[in-house]
C-alpha cells in the first residue's frame, strides 16, 4: 500500500484576529457528501491558540470551501487552565452529541508550560461546542505530576479508552522533557481512571517525546499513528493486540519529510480517516503547524 502526499491544504493568512498563524493538530470530521471538516489549532497575535475549522471538498484534489467565522473553543479566563490557549485533541460521537477533547495551555515560569485536558460538548451536529467545565477533565496527579498533552479517545464494549501524553520529567527548556503516551479508562467519557500506565515509551538515543496518538481499530488488532522527536518531529507507527502494549513498526517511506517545501523539516500530529474507499492522513509540517496542514492518501486497506 503506497501513500501519496497531496501537498499543503491550508495555512492561515490572517483571516481573523484570532487566526493569524498556524493550523496545528488537524482533526477530520465527515460532514456528508464529499465534505470533510478539519478542526485545528490556530494562533492570534499574542500566540494564544484557538480551535477553528475549515471545510474541505475532497475530490481528487482537496480544496477549502469554507472557513470558520469564529473559534470553536477559545482560551479561557485569566487564571483558568486554558487561559494561554486551546489545542485540538480528538472528536468522539456519543449518540446525538459530539465530545471534543482538547488541550488547555498555561505558560510556566520555571518550565515552558503546564498543560491539562479539557472537554467541550456539541449537542447537535450544527450546534456550538460548549465547555463542559471551567476546570480540566484531567490535570496533574500522582501518576501524572508534570504536564499532559494531546488525548485520543475511543469507545469499546467495555466503555471508553484514552491515550494521552504525559511528561516523565520536566525542566527549564523544551528539550528537557521526557514525554510518553499513557493509557486510561472510563465508564462515561467524563470520569477517568489513571494508573500512570505507559502505552508507548521512548526508544532511547536522542528521542525526547512521543505524542499526538491516533488509534486505528483494525478488528483483531489496532494501529497507532503518532509523532516522535529528537531534533525534529517525524511520524511513527505502532501495532497492538490490546491497545495497551505497542510495538513500533516501519513507517511507509512516502510519509517522510519532503526534499523541499513546507514539510521538508518535520512531520507531526497525524490524524487518519477512511473516506469513500480511500485512506487519508492529515498532518503538519515545518514549525509545529506554522506552515499549515497537508494530507496524504492511499487506497483502502
Amino acid at each position: 500500500m503506497a501513500w501519496k502526499k497531496l501537498g499543503l491544504i491550508f495555512a492561515p493568512a490572517g483571516e481573523h484576529p484570532w487566526m493569524v498563524s498556524h493550523a496545528s493538530n488537524p482533526t477530520p470530521e465527515p460532514r456528508g457528501d464529499d465534505v470533510i471538516r478539519v478542526y485545528f489549532g490556530c494562533r492570534d497575535a499574542s500566540n494564544r491558540a484557538h480551535i477553528a475549522w475549515v471545510d474541505l471538498e475532497m475530490g481528487n484534489a482537496p480544496r477549502v470551501i469554507r472557513i470558520a467565522d469564529e473559534p470553536v473553543v477559545a482560551p479561557g479566563p485569566q487564571g483558568g487552565f486554558d487561559d494561554s490557549g486551546t489545542s485540538m485533541g480528538c472528536l468522539v460521537q456519543d449518540g446525538d452529541r459530539t465530545l471534543l477533547y482538547y488541550l488547555g495551555w498555561n505558560l510556566g515560569v520555571t518550565v515552558p508550560w503546564r498543560n491539562s485536558i479539557g472537554l467541550a460538548i456539541r449537542e447537535r451536529p450544527d450546534g456550538p461546542f460548549v465547555k463542559y467545565s471551567p476546570a480540566p477533565l484531567l490535570d496533574r496527579a500522582t501518576c501524572d505530576p508534570y504536564t499532559l498533552s494531546y488525548p485520543f479517545v475511543a469507545r469499546d464494549n467495555e466503555g471508553w479508552r484514552m491515550w494521552y501524553g504525559s511528561n516523565l520529567a520536566w525542566g527549564s527548556h523544551e528539550k528537557d522533557m521526557h514525554h510518553v503516551i499513557k493509557y486510561a479508562r472510563s465508564r462515561d467519557g467524563i470520569h477517568w481512571e489513571r494508573t500512570g500506565e505507559v502505552a508507548l515509551g521512548l526508544e532511547g538515543g536522542d528521542e525526547i517525546a512521543v505524542c499526538r496518538p491516533w488509534v486505528e481499530d483494525r478488528g483483531s488488532s489496532q494501529r497507532l499513528w503518532y509523532c516522535h522527536r529528537g531534533a525534529a518531529y517525524r511520524l511513527g507507527l505502532a501495532e497492538s493486540r490490546d491497545g495497551r502494549t505497542w510495538n513500533r513498526v516501519p513507517l511507509p517511506k512516502e510519509l517522510d519529510v519532503s526534499p523541499t517545501g513546507w514539510d521538508s523539516e518535520m512531520l507531526a500530529y497525524p490524524a487518519r480517516l477512511d473516506h469513500r474507499g480511500r485512506q487519508y492522513l492529515f498532518y503538519n509540517g515545518n514549525g509545529y503547524g506554522k506552515t499549515g496542514f497537508g494530507v496524504a492518501v492511499a487506497d483502502a486497506a
